[in-house]
């Protein structure tokens, strides 16, 4: 069989494999916290960015996307969804690390994002801008399953205000697999295209049609019982169409970004490892995997898939519209557990597991499944969320570890001390 062009240009151009001083790197940077630079596609949560972000991944909570509505609220006024604290950053100003404590590159290397934890501690309000500072907190060197050698990061990003005050920490899960390996298997290139009939897409509409925001009706801790059903909510068919829409929405996948013209071309002399030819020959992304099938069947999926933290948006989304305007959520873990294609439709479902007091927040546990229209887990996630009591009032928020507080004063206060030196 002839191979296409861009089979034979993926030959070309990604036979990297995992080099061994990149892990040493890795080990080497453990634990080493350094302010974030990256200026992200936004920084400030505005009243505009906060509506657009929402409705990237699909979610139309009034709450968010009205700053009328949001002023009959316990909050006051429009705030974000907690999940947008992963695209807002503005740069932070620090001491830089020492090469040899920034940890590997993994230069020509595929990444895909397998999952994450978020523990959150304040919302966002229109007018924020949240700044971190970030580090490595743990690699595993291990032989996948779809890519022979890989290896496995977690990333911690502790996300702050311009007060200080820190709003989340979230832990990324980044798999790193060789590329010609991942082809080589081609495990998943046998999956099959879906069709859908006017009948399917009929009952994919009543899905929609049912769904529903609570809103203003309290979801008080007393009245949920173990075992309850959450609802279901459907995401999909996936479509390029989505994948445009999410970074329309903020989602500016920073370090590597998307740019275009004269921009694309200084960041191709930036990160040249970064750039794969296409079918006619002109550097493109490598993250094009997310819009581009043939690309994506060159290395070894029969489509292209979304992005890992698309799903996290859309599990947050089942998760506030169940909990209601006055809830808070606590805590987020998800998995990445198969690639959502595109044209495949994703079903959220979801149950309570336990109630709980703790420090005086009454918490609900809850655990949400994602499966697509072939019946298969794709990812599944835990969740805690803290609810209005009949008895105890408001949801509280938790507090933040006084250790991490203090990080966040102490990072930034060096900010202010290098900006100052600056002018």
């Amino acid at each position: 069989m002839t191979e296409t062009k861009t089979e034979d240009r993926f030959k070309e151009a990604t036979s990297s494999e995992i080099d061994d001083a990149d892990i040493a790197k890795d080990r080497a940077a453990l634990g080493v916290w350094a302010a974030s630079r990256s200026q992200e596609l936004l920084s400030t949560a505005t009243p505009e960015a906060i509506r657009n972000f929402a409705h990237g991944y699909g979610d139309d909570n009034p709450l968010y996307t009205d700053p009328a509505y949001g002023q009959a609220t316990r909050w006051g006024g429009q705030v974000a969804p907690q999940i947008m604290a992963a695209v807002l950053n503005a740069p932070l100003r620090g001491d830089k690390l020492p090469k040899e404590l920034r940890g590997g590159s993994y230069r020509g290397i595929h990444a895909f994002v397998s999952g994450g934890t978020w523990d959150w501690y304040r919302p966002i309000y229109p007018g924020d801008t949240l700044y971190s500072f970030s580090g490595l907190e743990s690699v595993e060197e291990k032989e996948s399953e779809f890519a022979g050698r890989s290896v496995i990061r977690v990333l911690r990003d502790v996300k702050m205000n311009q007060r200080a005050e820190v709003v989340g920490v979230y832990r990324t899960l980044v798999i790193y697999t060789e590329r010609k390996k991942a082809r080589e298997k081609g495990k998943y290139s046998t999956i099959e295209d879906p069709s859908y009939t006017k009948e399917d897409i009929a009952a994919l509409d009543e899905i929609y049609a049912a769904e529903k925001v609570r809103g203003a009706e309290p979801q008080f801790w007393e009245d949920v019982v173990v075992g309850d059903d959450m609802g279901k909510m459907a995401k999909g068919p996936l479509t390029t169409t989505d994948m445009v829409v999410f970074h329309a929405g903020g989602y500016g996948f920073v370090p590597y970004g998307l740019k275009t013209g004269r921009l694309a071309w200084k960041n191709r002399q930036r990160i040249p490892a970064f750039f794969i030819d296409n079918e006619y020959g002109v550097p493109d992304v490598a993250q094009r995997v997310h819009w581009d099938s043939e690309w994506a069947k060159a290395i070894g999926n029969p489509r292209a898939y979304d992005y890992g933290v698309l799903r996290e948006c859309w599990i947050h989304h089942f998760l506030t519209d169940w909990m209601g305007d006055g809830a808070f959520v606590v805590r987020q873990h998800d998995e990445i557990r198969k690639f959502n294609y595109q044209g495949d439709i994703q079903y959220l479902t979801g149950r309570v597991d336990g109630k709980r007091d703790e420090d005086g927040m009454a918490l609900v546990d809850v655990a949400v499944e994602v499966r697509n229209q072939r019946g298969e887990t794709t990812a599944q996630a835990s969740a805690s969320i803290s609810l209005p009591s009949r008895d105890k009032g408001a949801a509280l928020l938790p507090d933040v570890p006084k250790d991490l507080q203090r990080d966040a004063v102490r990072m930034f206060e060096r900010h202010g001390e290098l900006l100052k030196a600056q002018s």
